[in-house]
């Protein structure tokens, strides 16, 4: 699915992909050509995105393949490799469904948009070229160009210098190096060309960017409500941290998830959405009464599931959506 400019990997688009063997496989198949086999069907279904390390051998582990190296040698029959490959892509789509992978497709329209309106590029140019020009002088450096590209990143179309080399390749081609000093309408003259040259090269041929952003659909909530022993091993620590001044049941739980939520699939709270998030839910959970047999855990142990079913609930119809931080 898509959303705003960016395109969300969440096992969707896998579910219909052709798990069929290629008619050039013989009567055995290796491991090894079994997962390359598997890997680029993927791969062409994900728009050429290539999956992270971490999430195929996740996937594999899933299928009950722990040592891959082993795996890669081993030799399949045509009828258990034709399993083991939709078992494989079945769990690399739940592997995504469970945490999404966030992609941006870089294919030169942003950029076209930009270009094919006067006043849009006008605009777009006038404002790199001020945040360029931190002295105010009305001058910057030719080779700035590189800055101003850098500036538009990726929501603008333009992919990272670390990943797309050919861009050095541009500048160099249209002058935009040096350290010769350009006007605003020199600026913008010399970065037309630039952006031209960039929307060509990738509407021909396509680069896929992950993003660093963190998608919480509910889905490790889900599978945390089915683990008891987690559960109770949570309710152990809130109740470890439960204030002795009167507070409520449901805001002793409140006060933790506040603080350790993210261990148990919940986004941080950091911002409004995420705190309009928390007061929907903890506002629909009553505090309830319990009787002489019922222990303090277990009160707890009730308060948690049915905060954490909300949450699960809700975040499953709208996801929340946050930055990863490099450490």
């Amino acid at each position: 699915m898509s959303d705003g400019g960016l395109t969300i990997l969440d096992g969707t688009l896998l579910r219909a992909v052709d798990l069929s063997l290629p008619s050039t496989v013989d009567s055995s198949v290796t491991g090894a050509q079994l997962l390359d086999v598997a890997e680029s069907k993927v791969s062409e279904s994900l728009f050429g995105f290539s999956l992270p390390d971490t999430l195929k051998s996740a996937a594999l582990k899933r299928i009950g393949v722990s040592d891959v190296l082993e795996f890669r040698r081993e030799k399949l029959d045509r009828e258990n490799a034709l399993s083991v490959l939709r078992k494989y892509v079945d769990a690399i789509a739940n592997e995504l469904q469970d945490d999404p992978i966030v992609i941006a497709i870089l294919d030169g329209k942003t950029l076209q948009l930009f270009l094919e309106d006067e006043d849009d590029f006008a605009m777009l140019a006038e404002n790199l070229f001020t945040d360029l020009d931190t002295e105010d002088r009305g001058k910057i450096k030719r080779n700035q160009i590189q800055d101003a590209l850098f500036h538009m990143g990726v929501e603008m179309g333009i992919p990272p210098l670390s990943e797309f080399p050919l861009l050095s390749d541009i500048l160099k081609k249209h002058g935009a190096e040096g350290e010769d000093e350009l006007g605003q309408a020199q600026f913008a003259h010399l970065l037309q060309p630039v952006l031209q040259e960039l929307a060509d090269v990738l509407a021909e041929n396509p680069m896929v960017v992950l993003q660093k952003i963190k998608i919480n659909n509910g889905s490790k909530l889900r599978v945390i409500l089915t683990d008891e022993k987690q559960l109770s091993e949570t309710v152990d620590k809130i109740m470890q941290e439960e204030e002795k001044d009167g507070i409520s049941t449901k805001d002793v739980i409140r006060h933790y998830l506040g603080k350790n939520g993210a261990s148990l699939g919940l986004p941080p709270l950091n911002d409004e959405v995420v705190i309009l998030l928390y007061d929907s839910v903890l506002g629909a959970v009553e505090n309830g009464s319990t009787d002489a047999k019922t222990s303090k855990k277990d009160e707890f142990l009730v308060f948690l599931k049915e905060i954490l079913e909300k949450f699960a609930a809700q975040l499953e119809v709208n996801p929340t959506f946050h930055d990863l931080v490099d450490n």
